[in-house]
């Protein structure tokens, strides 16, 4: 029992560090749009690119979480 329950404590710690992230990036994606509007609006090609880039890079790592914190509720649920 005692091995069951830090095994869901680890599970619930890591759900909670991936959250943090997703929370992180699309705080940073939303952040690259404003920064992406004000390039275009100074015609600052440079500047475009390489928020594009970066935008690029985020929405490519994006991780959908609906699984783990699924199952991380299910568990719960079992206690």
């Amino acid at each position: 029992m005692y091995k069951m329950k830090v095994t869901y404590e680890v599970m619930l710690g890591l759900a909670a560090e991936m959250v943090w992230d997703q929370v992180l990036r699309e705080h940073r994606m939303n952040e690259l749009h404003l920064l992406i509007d004000e390039a275009l609006a100074e015609r600052d090609e440079d500047a475009f690119q390489r928020l594009t880039n970066e935008l690029r890079t985020l929405a490519s790592a994006v991780v959908v979480l609906e699984p783990v914190v699924e199952i991380v509720e299910r568990k719960s649920l079992s206690f």
